[in-house]
């Protein structure tokens, strides 16, 4: 990506979205560079004032946003709320089918309204005989295997992150970006776009379903599965850290064993092959095991490091706030959250280089700059559309940068 400006600048995001899945993909449009007004119920988003395990999920997943509070039962709010839609390229939903038909927002009264509008409903289910069901992440990991997989069929665990609705988040952004691509040839209709909560667990399930399709082996889950390289284990050191080690390739096992002792390995004709090696492990891993608590974490790193072998200490999400290549310079930025208060967190540009970024702020309630600002009733420029960003005028519904500094 060329250029200073950010490749969606000039397009207008209006969300309608709580929890994780449908914030994650207006975050994501926004780091892009979209202008995305989040709108809001007069009591706030619920994720607002979450405690627990979902304290970090409103600043996290809001950044780089607006907000605009409207309540439906206003006839002007109401009004208020069609001149945005009106003014969108962009609309974000996550609520079950059927509820915001008694809005007046369903998709046939939008099409009808906003042809050119592109509508990303973030749902449990795609179209199917579940799609009138909610869904969470622990639901679909559950119903796709993911769950077996990660645990065992007897005990199964969910993955410790709230992997699939920042992965639904992840597609919505990546379908949008797909339909406002087509604008540019010139086109003016909308789309009307559909992410499943279900289907994205199963696209991560997706390679052992297809194991089971090509030998008729059901796959074992992580703790149970047979291993597909010789050393692929967690090793306790001399100084009582532990340590993951992967030796996968030909010149690793070379390198490994060399390094560390084990000429042994090198000299036996029976571990020639890396399935040789595999079959092998019953004795190939005590050994390993014993040589590495010879050394302390810190050095083994080293001479891992310089071996080029994968490795990996074990660590906890707060240990990362020690982690050098996390605390590089740009590694992670300054944000703001809705009461002020400065946290730290991670931008788009430590994932896609060379975007660059500076702090956010996290989904202030702007609703009287918003309301203030709704003059006219225009879509994107279309400039933008032909491939020319830098030529979208600054007053078509957007925020000047007096009233950006207001903010």
């Amino acid at each position: 990506m060329t250029g200073t400006g950010l490749p969606l600048a000039g397009v207008r995001v209006v969300e309608m979205t709580h929890m994780v899945m449908g914030p994650t993909c207006g975050m994501i449009l926004a780091q892009l560079g979209a202008e995305v007004i989040k709108v809001e119920p007069p009591a706030g988003d619920k994720t607002r004032s979450l405690g627990g395990m979902g304290t970090s999920f409103f600043p996290l997943f809001n950044r780089g946003k607006r907000s605009v509070v409207l309540d439906f039962a206003r006839a002007e709010d109401r009004e208020t709320m069609h001149l945005l839609l009106a003014s969108a390229d962009v609309f974000l939903e996550n609520f079950r089918d059927g509820q915001l038909e008694k809005q007046g927002l369903g998709p046939e009264e939008l099409r009808r309204k906003y042809p050119h509008l592109i509508v990303a409903g973030h749902k449990g289910f795609l179209s199917g005989p579940y799609e009138h069901r909610p869904a969470l992440d622990e639901v679909v990991q559950m119903m796709s295997g993911l769950a077996a997989m990660t645990g065992t069929r007897e005990k199964p665990q969910r993955v410790g992150s709230s992997a699939n609705d920042i992965m639904g988040g992840m597609f919505g952004a990546i379908a949008i970006l797909a339909a406002l691509y087509q604008k540019r040839g010139g086109g003016t209709a909308g789309a009307d776009i559909r992410i499943g909560l279900f289907e994205n667990c199963l696209f991560l399930v997706a390679q052992h379903m297809v194991e089971f399709e090509m030998t008729g082996n059901r796959p074992r889950s992580m703790p149970e599965r047979e291993h597909a390289w010789p050393i692929y284990d967690i090793f306790e050191t001399a100084d009582g850290e532990r340590i993951f080690i992967g030796v996968v390739t030909e010149g690793h096992w070379q390198s490994f064993c060399r390094e560390f002792g084990l000429q042994e390995f090198l000299d036996d004709p029976a571990l020639r092959t890396t399935t040789d090696r595999i079959m092998a492990r019953s004795r190939i891993i005590p050994r390993a095991v014993e040589v590495i608590k010879g050394w302390n974490a810190a050095e083994l790193s080293a001479k891992l490091d310089g071996l080029n072998i994968c490795f990996s200490p074990i660590n906890r999400p707060e240990d990362l706030f020690s982690d050098p290549h996390v605390l590089r310079p740009g590694g992670l930025v300054n944000n703001i959250n809705a009461d002020g208060e400065a946290f730290i967190g991670q931008l788009l540009q430590h994932l896609i280089e060379p975007l660059a970024f500076g702090a956010q702020k996290i989904c202030s309630r702007d609703s009287h700059v918003v309301k203030k600002n709704l003059t006219r009733v225009e879509s994107v420029h279309p400039d933008f559309l032909k491939g020319t960003p830098d030529t979208i005028p600054g007053d078509l519904l957007r925020f000047d940068n007096h009233q950006r500094d207001a903010l």
